[in-house]
């Protein structure tokens, strides 16, 4: 087969064309994939070819060797390794070829390449010369044979762990990144490749940091690149000195007063991708710092391992004004772009973390700036002056701040309706909700907000709401903030006078003709649901009165025929907005007794709605109609029991919808809800449940962020049916032996601790249902044989010491249900257990007090069972 010929058909405009070269190409791969990879490399690896053929064969490689799925990636890697050796030999040598080509296109998909094959071969001890070759190329080749390699050896540290490359290696690799960044290198391509692999080898460098010599050496080198004269160099080199801020924090102190000074030219007088980069670095360090306090604890007894060195505290009299100034560099259309990100964001985004990381110490550098400019003509500094307000509202303290708010907010109110300008309008609306979220609200001791201003508050919001679709968005943002500090209130609110004009102006909003600009409409169904969240019993016939219309407005989308795609996306958007209105009213009904009993006359309509749904067919709408559903269930309680012979087939398809797992962990949620309102009548659905579930657990074709709650769905289950899982227990516990042995002995990242976390509590919520769900039945010796396991499991994560507090309590909470249960079978295997001793004591002295609860619990069943 002609293989240039093909890819050039595959990029034909005519459709035809390109799919019967399309169909060949899928053909080759299958028929003779050695043979396939071959004719690739060869062509990426041929001068003489067209660049687009070149370009698109290596592309097509780079795609056979990884995937963005977990299990699609799996294979692929498999597939490789299983390759012949001598075809796999051939491949790479073309790929190396290519980083000498002519054609920038061609080396730089052999780069990407060469690191996806170094990605799978040397964690396997694969190509061990390959790190050896791709030096000798930097050090002897032309120009661009140089910056291709050098972008290799960055691509190739993004692929590979560190601890796979040794420190020898990473120290040739480092040194030949710096020469490539070094002054007397006169070619800028070839800096600007060095400076970008340097940013991906930081992670490598460890060592390297260590040495005070090697550290000085290497953040000399950056320093100097940030002011090479090609903006791209700086730029790369200021993204270098970000990574080494949160990679290197403690390494830090020697050179803070330097970086301080480079990125203060650079925010001042640089281009703008170069000064964002320069202010990143600072909000980095402000992550970092904020990191370190949170974790330290006020007063040093936290267990963080890194000294705080307090670098912005030390800076806060020269960082903030240079920070302020840039807040004076807006964009004239930034509010209406949603993805906008320019100097000005960037400075307000750090300003910020500056306030959450230095709290009070911030507010004597920025009120003076707020004063000067907030009355100015020109709307950048009415728009700078309230920026700066609102980004210092989260850190310092409500008795710092309240005072500059009482003094601000009738200012503030005025300026959102009368101000000319709508950048200032969409900035104060923004900083009123920041005023709600941080200063108003239960936690906080006294608030911003009276009887007497409330309604004006009210007024003004509502108002807004009929402004330009970035300001009512903002208004929107603001009254969410302003109903959540009201929800634990007690029996009257003060929103309550206000409340059916709030409902009416909200969905008023939400059928403007604009109301899809700006997140408008999402938002305001955002705050509808907050504000009946946060309502009160007062307001609950209201609520009930808001039932049938959106229904209405359900119903309506439902009607809609013939829709182009877009059209259809739309609707799907409108139905998951109104889904979720409902799911929140529902649980706000069938929270009390009495609404409940008024709603239960509109549940079989809802449900006939969310049902036909269902039919629409789309992944989106699922999620927020099943979420409605599991509402419905917990509301409706037994009765539920008449809409299962419809729903089930719906509940079957979302398990087994594996490729959109959200929506496969929504429903095994829901899964549970229905369990709690059915109990034992679930029982004619859980063979098929049960199956589907032991399926999605044995497959790797299901994120497994799904399985945790697979797990806990096992005890949902048990628990609703008692005695009659006994015929599914076989197979559940041999499934969560699997999962308990894979959850301890992890070593890992943050990342994987947390998910190991999340497994675990999981594995111990399914043992806790299924002891609950068998006691006081004439089976429950059927358990015993697995009590040793689940104690072994319990010994095993007490003894790695790296449960979070939730875990904890269930896994105390299992302990008491195996006590509990099994009684006098179990006591003796508790009293042989390594740790349950420890475990017991340690929980009943913790600081938590439902982890003591748990345990006291504990301790009561334990003793009971050890003495019968």
């Amino acid at each position: 087969m002609e293989v240039t010929q093909v890819l050039l058909n595959a990029q034909s405009i005519d459709g035809t064309v390109r799919k019967n070269a399309e169909e060949s190409l899928i053909q080759f791969q299958e028929q003779n994939l050695p043979g396939f990879l071959l004719s690739l490399s060869g062509e990426l690896a041929n001068e003489e070819k067209p660049v687009e053929t070149r370009k698109l064969a290596g592309l097509i490689l780079k795609n056979a060797l990884d995937a963005k799925e977990e299990h699609r990636k799996f294979e692929l890697v498999q597939r490789w390794l299983s390759l012949d050796g001598n075809a796999k030999s051939q491949i790479k040598a073309s790929l190396l070829t290519t980083l000498s080509s002519i054609v920038s296109d061609a080396r730089s998909t052999a780069s990407q390449a060469i690191a996806k094959v170094a990605g799978i071969e040397l964690p396997q001890k694969q190509w061990p010369e390959l790190i050896g070759s791709l030096l000798s190329n930097v050090n002897q080749q032309s120009a661009h044979a140089k910056q291709a390699t050098l972008g290799t050896l960055g691509y190739l540290c993004e692929e590979v762990p560190p601890n796979v490359i040794d420190q020898d290696q990473v120290n040739k690799i480092l040194t030949a990144v710096v020469q490539g960044m070094s002054a007397s290198e006169v070619n800028t391509d070839v800096r600007l490749a060095a400076t970008r692999a340097l940013y991906n080898a930081i992670g490598f460098a460890q060592a390297n940091f260590i040495n005070d010599m090697e550290r000085d050496y290497l953040m000399r080198v950056v320093c100097e690149a940030t002011l090479s004269p090609e903006s791209r160099i700086r730029q790369a080199a200021f993204e270098c000195l970000v990574s080494i801020s949160s990679t290197y924090y403690e390494k830090l102190a020697a050179y803070i007063q330097d970086i301080f000074n480079i990125t203060v030219k650079a925010v001042r007088e640089d281009e703008e991708p170069v000064a964002l980069q320069a202010i990143e670095f600072w909000s980095s360090i402000c992550d970092e710092e904020i990191d370190i306090l949170e974790e330290f604890g006020v007063d040093f007894t936290g267990d963080s391992d890194i000294t705080c060195f307090y670098f912005i505290k030390q800076a806060l009299p020269a960082l903030v004004p240079m920070l302020l100034e840039t807040l004076l560099k807006q964009e004239e259309d930034q509010d209406q772009d949603e993805g906008a990100w320019n100097i000005a964001m960037a400075g307000g985004t750090c300003l910020g973390l500056v306030a959450r990381t230095v709290g009070d110490d911030i507010v004597p550098f920025v009120v003076p700036f707020i004063e000067e400019n907030i009355q100015k003509s020109d709307w950048r500094q009415r728009e700078a002056a309230t920026y700066a307000f609102g980004s210092i509202l989260e850190g310092p303290s409500p008795e710092k701040l309240i005072p500059l708010v009482n003094v601000a907010l009738n200012f503030m109110l005025s300026a959102l309706t009368k101000d000319p300008s709508s950048h200032v309008k969409d900035t104060t609306a923004w900083a009123l909700g920041r005023i709600f979220e941080f200063l108003h609200g239960s936690a906080v001791g006294s608030t911003v907000i009276t009887q007497e201003n409330c309604q004006q508050l009210v007024t003004v919001l509502l108002q807004s709401m009929n402004d330009t679709p970035n300001v009512a968005e903002k208004a929107c943002g603001a009254l969410y903030f302003l109903a959540q500090g009201y929800e634990e209130v007690g029996p009257s609110s003060p929103l309550t006078p206000f409340f059916q004009e709030i409902v009416q102006s909200l969905l008023t909003v939400t059928h403007r003709e604009d109301a899809g600009e700006s997140r408008l409409r999402t938002a305001a169904y955002e705050t509808l649901n907050e504000v009946v969240r946060c309502s009160t019993d007062e307001t609950a016939p209201l609520v009930l009165q808001l039932v049938p219309v959106i229904m209405m407005e359900l119903h309506n989308t439902l009607e809609g025929q013939n829709l182009s795609s877009d059209g259809r996306e739309k609707q799907s958007e409108l139905q998951g907005l109104l889904c979720g209105c409902l799911q929140v009213i529902i649980q706000k009904l069938g929270s009390s007794e009495s609404t409940k009993y008024v709603f239960m006359q509109f549940a079989d309509q809802v449900m006939g709605l969310f049902l036909r749904v269902f039919a629409c067919r789309s992944a989106t709408v699922h999620e927020e109609a099943m979420l409605a559903i599991g509402a419905l269930a917990y509301a409706t309680g037994p009765d539920f029991a008449k809409y299962m012979p419809e729903f089930y087939r719906y509940l079957e398809m979302g398990l087994q919808n594996f490729e959109e797992y959200q929506v496969c962990a929504v429903t095994v949620g829901v899964v549970g809800d229905i369990c709690r309102a059915l109990e034992e009548k679930i029982v004619p659905y859980c063979d098929g449940i049960m199956t589907q579930l032991l399926k999605n657990l044995s497959s790797n074709q299901l994120n497994r962020s799904v399985k945790p709650p697979i797990f806990s769905c096992f005890g949902d289950i048990a628990l609703a049916v008692g005695e009659y899982f006994e015929k599914y227990l076989m197979w559940a516990m041999s499934a969560l032996q699997r999962a308990a042995e894979l959850s301890t002995h992890v070593a890992g990242d943050d990342e994987l601790i947390e998910y190991t976390n999340s497994l675990r509590n999981g594995i111990l919520e399914a043992y806790s249902g299924i002891f609950q769900g068998f006691k006081n039945s004439a089976k429950t010796q059927l358990l015993i044989p697995y009590a040793p396991h689940i104690l072994q499991f319990l010994d095993g994560i007490y003894m790695e010491k790296d449960m979070d507090d939730v875990v904890m309590k269930t896994a105390i909470g299992v302990l008491g249900d195996l006590a509990d249960t099994l009684g006098s079978h179990a006591g003796s295997l508790i009293q042989q257990s390594l740790s349950s001793k420890d475990f017991l004591n340690e929980c009943l002295s913790s600081e938590d007090l439902m982890i003591k609860e748990s345990a006291e619990w504990a301790k009561l069943a334990i003793s009971r069972a050890i003495s019968v």
